[in-house]
């Protein structure tokens, strides 16, 4: 896959609206729930006047927002699932006293648990481990724990093992989110993710979307429209908004909805993805993947012959200046909801969008050769992007 984004840088018949058929996804495409206009991505970023870009949402775009609105009303539904689930952990955490003695838990404390997953996040992604020292204790192990979660998933089809990995086991994996949402974790990182969805108002489904994402990564190497790859990075990237922002927290002072500051999360995981996608052709094709929309592809002049060559043309530039363009969208789009975050969460989401949307410039600083140059954010510049991101972060939303 080119490089999920983790962590800003989570009912089975509602399951089945995104599990479909290849070829009837095909038909039905996917598309952006109403965080920009249609019109807006479906044109390739192309500047267009925003008071004329309206269009009715498809059917996927309608069933991704479902799970934002259904994320979006657990957050007023807090406190009674709190106790419920806070019930099933304790029963759990009895059973297993009861089993095995307080002293054997062992690997099961969970402070152990999420010191660890603390670690992995610390090795993985500093930047992002550094902004979190500034949360509360609850909150930033909580991140940790979904960080953690969302890693393992992503190295099932992008780590060592991934040529092992079958849809079987994949559907065990989902099996194991089940358990642990149940309060049975398999092993310490579950203990800590199972802990984490006792204390916050986290809806599974973000997370079963993120494992369907690494099943499209088994059988699909191309994408017809930009419809099929907004789906696709609803899966990988745009979930991972959806399972943090209830731990990162809405700001008391904030006027704005919930509903509001999920669809804003969900976008700043599509300009992740996308980002990734755009920086990353080269690599991708070298691998026989191609994450670009080939029917615009086709709109600019250009082949999958012309991707696999490698070679930068004047086509090629004013092709990736439009997807550069809808990148921006959305990042933009997600900008907005980032203010109102609680202010303790702000600036290590706010200091990843903008380091982020910097490997856009990077790109365009290497005469968008994305085959053999590789867009990065040098260290001066990230240095100087953080404290500028801890000012803003500190603004009332």
């Amino acid at each position: 896959m080119a490089g999920s984004s983790a962590v800003y840088t989570s009912c089975r018949p509602h399951a089945r609206a995104f599990h479909h058929h290849p070829a009837d996804q095909a038909q039905r495409g996917g598309g952006l729930p109403g965080l920009l206009p249609a019109a807006a991505w479906r044109r390739g970023g192309a500047a267009v006047p925003r008071a004329s870009l309206v269009a009715a949402r498809t059917a996927t775009e309608e069933a991704v927002y479902e799970v934002v609105l259904r994320q979006a009303a657990l957050v007023e539904d807090l406190q009674g699932r709190r106790e419920a689930d806070a019930g099933r952990r304790r029963r759990w955490r009895d059973e297993q006293v009861e089993q095995e003695g307080d002293a054997e838990l062992g690997w099961g404390l969970l402070g152990d648990a999420y010191d660890r997953c603390g670690e992995v996040c610390a090795e993985y992604a500093k930047t992002f481990y550094l902004g979190t020292q500034l949360m509360t204790p609850e909150r930033r192990k909580a991140v940790w724990a979904i960080y953690v979660w969302c890693r393992r998933t992503d190295e099932l089809v992008d780590g060592p093992n991934s040529s092992y990995i079958t849809p079987k086991a994949l559907d065990r994996w989902e099996k194991r989110l089940e358990d642990l949402f149940e309060g049975r974790p398999y092993d310490m990182y579950d203990a800590a993710l199972s802990d984490t969805a006792s204390k916050f108002p986290i809806d599974i489904q973000p997370f079963r979307d993120m494992i369907e994402g690494m099943r499209l990564d088994l059988w699909k190497s191309r994408y017809r429209t930009f419809d099929e790859l907004y789906l696709y990075c609803y899966y990988v990237a745009g979930t991972v908004g959806l399972m943090t922002v209830p731990v990162m927290g809405i700001a008391p002072d904030s006027k704005a909805s919930a509903e509001s500051v999920y669809n804003a999360a969900l976008a700043l995981g599509i300009a992740n993805q996308l980002t990734n996608i755009l920086r990353d052709v080269g690599e991708d094709s070298r691998r026989g993947r191609i994450y670009l929309p080939l029917d615009e592809l086709a709109q600019a002049g250009l082949t999958e012959e012309d991707i696999f060559r490698g070679k930068v043309t004047d086509k090629w530039r004013r092709f990736m200046k439009g997807q550069i363009q809808r990148a921006r969208l959305f990042f933009d789009e997600a900008e907005k909801g980032v203010m109102h975050l609680d202010s303790a969460s702000r600036w290590p989401v706010l200091a990843s969008l903008w380091l982020y949307r910097q490997i856009l410039d990077a790109i365009e600083a290497n005469d968008y050769n994305n085959f053999t140059k590789r867009a990065y954010v040098g260290k001066a510049k990230k240095f100087l992007s953080l404290p500028a991101a801890y000012a803003r972060a500190a603004l009332s939303p």
